[in-house]
């Protein structure tokens, strides 16, 4: 989908492309989303420099309750998108094209990403599982540094020994050929939008939050070329608006979740709620999509898309998996980065045993991003060395096969896959910071 955000003519020239006539707008309650998404751009391009004018825009957003609307906060996502530093797509889909898909996953970038903020600072499941997950897929890791948390990503890998990737070398030009060298990749949020950094001592003195706060898990920089993400969000009432949005922003395979603690992963202790984005044939469209075409998003010669999403919503627990229930209490070890990345690699080198609450909660979100890819859809199976090849076929909540998933996601550590990705990635960032001196 098109990112609609007025272009640079259109921000000199129109009334819109002004914050004081959107604060306005605002506050009489005439702010549409596609002006409201423009004023985001131009605050993040450094085309506003009235800092009170930039709060009293994000906390109108807040107050009026349009930061909660689905079209608002899709069309801010693209905003923001439009800052970010441009990765070359010939490049991208070179690299997609150069995969192996399995079941229905065609090769594409997935991402395993949350909102943050659900304030039990467990262990860092969402970066670990992301990494299990490169052993078979190709992964966009999207973060940043902790904001209320003990551990960020972005903490969390600087922190590894003996030797940490250099997180600021992957950036929109050296992305395509940390690819060559890897199936992962962390896209550090300051490395590809350096207007953060703007409105980052903004929301600072403000001490709320804001729409910025919902934005981050939908503004990965290669969000165009995104084939499957899991997207966690702190709170539940944050789910269908989270579905909704995505559903906007062309996303198509993808599972929002929330913990029912209000935790931005799935639960290891109980219930989660999740929303399903499903794929159908358009029944006005009068050209079925074909089993080859992964560009999910385009027309028929009709005009007509030949896909429609549905949003469909259930819940999952532990058993679901497989696996059993571990307290919140017991996915909380580390008191800091250092502590949560000694963790991290003791679960890669496989030397925590296999009931270790942490490591079940790793497999979990991992099991989640295989089974929403589609690569657990096959019937046959040939990940390599150690492999039974015995797919799990049974099918959960959702229509999806989290036991296979987790079968996955065990043999990625089992195996030493995910240590050996996670290892390209350290080599590649650091060759990349070789180059760029």
């Amino acid at each position: 989908m098109r990112d609609q955000v007025l272009d640079d003519k259109d921000n000199v020239n129109s009334e819109y492309g002004k914050i004081d006539t959107v604060v306005e707008d605002l506050r009489f309650g005439n702010a549409q989303p596609e002006h409201i998404a423009n004023i985001i751009y131009m605050i993040l391009s450094n085309k506003v420099s009235d800092e009170a004018q930039i709060a009293s825009f994000l906390t109108l957003l807040s107050s009026t309750g349009l930061d909660r609307k689905p079209e608002v906060v899709a069309r801010c996502a693209q905003g923001m998108r439009r800052q970010a530093s441009s990765v070359d797509q010939q490049s991208l889909l070179k690299i997609i094209e150069s995969r192996r898909g399995e079941g229905s996953y065609h090769g594409g970038f997935c991402d395993l990403v949350g909102t943050g903020g659900d304030g039990h600072s467990t262990y860092n499941v969402s970066t670990t599982a992301s990494i299990l997950a490169s052993s078979l897929l190709l992964v966009s890791k999207y973060g940043n540094r902790a904001a209320s948390s003990n551990s960020g990503s972005a903490d969390l890998l600087q922190a590894i020994k003996p030797q940490p990737p250099v997180i600021t070398s992957v950036t929109a030009e050296t992305l395509p050929r940390i690819y060559e060298r890897s199936t992962y990749a962390f896209l550090f949020a300051q490395a590809f939008y350096s207007g953060l950094r703007i409105v980052a001592p903004i929301r600072k003195r403000m001490g709320t939050k804001t729409i910025f706060n919902l934005l981050g898990p939908l503004t990965n920089p290669v969000h165009g070329n995104i084939e499957a993400r899991v997207v966690g969000v702190a709170q539940t009432n944050l789910g269908l608006l989270f579905a909704e949005a995505l559903k906007i922003n062309g996303a198509r395979k993808t599972l929002v979740v929330c913990g029912q603690e209000q935790l931005d992963e799935i639960s290891c202790a109980g219930e989660t709620s999740c929303w399903r984005l499903i794929e159908r044939p358009n029944p006005a469209s009068d050209e079925p999509k074909s089993k080859e075409d992964t560009d999910l998003a385009t027309n028929g010669q009709d005009g007509q898309p030949r896909t429609l999403v549905d949003i469909k919503q259930f819940t999952i627990e532990p058993s679901d998996f497989g696996l059993q229930r571990h307290k919140l209490s017991e996915v909380s070890p580390g008191k800091n980065a250092e502590d949560n990345a000694a963790i991290l690699m003791r679960l890669l080198r496989n030397e925590l045993p296999r009931d270790d609450p942490v490591l079940e909660f790793v497999l979990l979100n991992a099991a989640a991003l295989f089974a929403i890819s589609g690569i657990c859809d096959g019937d046959t199976s040939d990940m390599g060395h150690g492999d039974s090849g015995k797919v799990i076929l049974e099918t959960g909540p959702g229509g999806l096969r989290w036991k296979e998933g987790v079968r996955r996601a065990r043999w990625a550590v089992e195996s030493g896959r995910a240590l050996a990705s996670l290892e390209a990635y350290i080599a590649a960032s650091r060759a990349m910071e070789e180059n760029l001196r």
